[in-house]
């Protein structure tokens, strides 16, 4: 029997190419979970804007919640700031959760738009979440990282 209330997934999880470098990032652990679940797949800085394939980005300081307040920046590798993209793709993910009823999300780790509990700062994983995680956690969905 299908779950009534779909989940939010990064696209990338799901062998989309839609990661920086235009490759995916499929796991098969996330495809068995969703067996009988309606999903939503999504790509943040898609949605924000962002071109596939684009420079990889990395957040400066902070996490995700710090890009929110506008306390941090989101820049690219060719130095060029992409925090408005990362911000309205986050909003867009966050539209699609509720106009869905997903109070659900699997996102992928290391991403500074997705990671739930680690990004990649100076070329490092560190603790720390992403611009979207962030913005769903704020409002109630459930993020599980992968």
């Amino acid at each position: 029997m299908r779950q009534k209330t779909p989940v939010i997934i990064s696209a990338c999880l799901l062998g989309l190419n839609t990661r920086h470098d235009a490759g995916s990032a499929l796991s098969f652990e996330v495809v068995r979970l969703l067996e009988g679940r309606a999903f939503i797949p999504v790509c943040p800085e898609q949605l924000g804007g962002l071109p596939t394939p684009r420079p990889r980005a990395e957040l400066i300081c902070g996490s995700g919640a710090g890009v929110l307040k506008g306390d941090c920046r989101v820049m690219d590798e060719r130095g060029l700031d992409v925090t408005e993209n990362f911000v309205r793709g986050a909003q867009e993910v966050l539209r699609i959760a509720r106009l869905s009823g997903a109070v659900e999300a699997f996102l992928k780790e290391k991403s500074p738009s997705c990671g739930p509990t680690t990004v990649v700062r100076d070329g490092k994983t560190v603790a720390g979440e992403g611009v979207t995680a962030a913005l769903l956690k704020m409002e109630g969905v459930a993020v599980k990282g992968f």
